[in-house]
């Protein structure tokens, strides 16, 4: 199973032009802000204060490279969703990132996340349809796991495993993984998931229609 042993801040980019130039496989984290992103991230590289995040949810615009294990990056993308974000700026992501998906080969698995409490927002949709869209390889990861008792969380996921039978039997939906910052419940799982994409050779780029 895969090991971090090494994990840094790289970069941040606002414009894919500020792309790193040494161009290595991604594993990307989605969601909508207040998901639970930078404590996933975090939680992963085993660092308590990795991640950036910004006290005010919505306001982080930028696409944040982290080198991990000097091998492969973890990229925490802008969240999604937060109501006071102006129309302008929530245009300006859905530019931002549907570029960055299409790019193709970088992209080795994407985590959406979604908090296991609830239903996935129409955004959580979209984003879904992008991936699949997109082909890229892509986990749902039902975040604060550890909030439900173990009943309702094992109903909650046999309803995502329901709704989304055809994403994980004919799309790039490749499981969906409870998980606990908590408890680390669902950490072995991400990693062994990890490892296996980041074995797989890269994808073509596939432009937007």
């Amino acid at each position: 199973m895969l090991k971090i042993t090494s994990a840094e801040f790289l970069q941040g980019v606002a414009d894919l032009r500020q792309l790193p130039k040494n161009e290595m496989k991604e594993i990307l984290f989605i969601g909508r802000s207040n998901v639970g992103k930078s404590s996933l991230l975090n939680k992963m590289c085993n660092r308590k204060n990795l991640a950036r995040s910004s006290s005010t949810p919505g306001k982080t615009r930028e696409i944040n490279y982290y080198i991990i294990n000097n091998g492969f990056y973890f990229v925490d993308l802008p969240g999604y969703g937060y109501a006071k974000v102006p129309e302008q700026m929530r245009a300006g992501w859905k530019r931002l990132i549907e570029d960055f998906l299409k790019r193709g080969g970088p992209i080795a698995l994407a985590m959406q996340l979604i908090d296991s409490r609830q239903e996935p927002t129409p955004l959580d949709l979209m984003m879904m349809d992008w991936l699949d869209y997109y082909e890229v390889p892509y986990l749902l990861v039902l975040t604060k796991s550890d909030k439900l008792p173990n009943s309702k969380l094992s109903k909650q996921l046999e309803a995502y495993q329901e709704r989304f039978h055809s994403q994980l039997t004919e799309g790039c939906c490749r499981g969906i993984v409870p998980f606990s910052v908590v408890t680390a419940d669902g950490k072995s799982d991400l990693l062994k998931l990890i490892e296996r994409h980041l074995d797989e050779k890269p994808r073509e780029k596939k432009e937007a229609v």
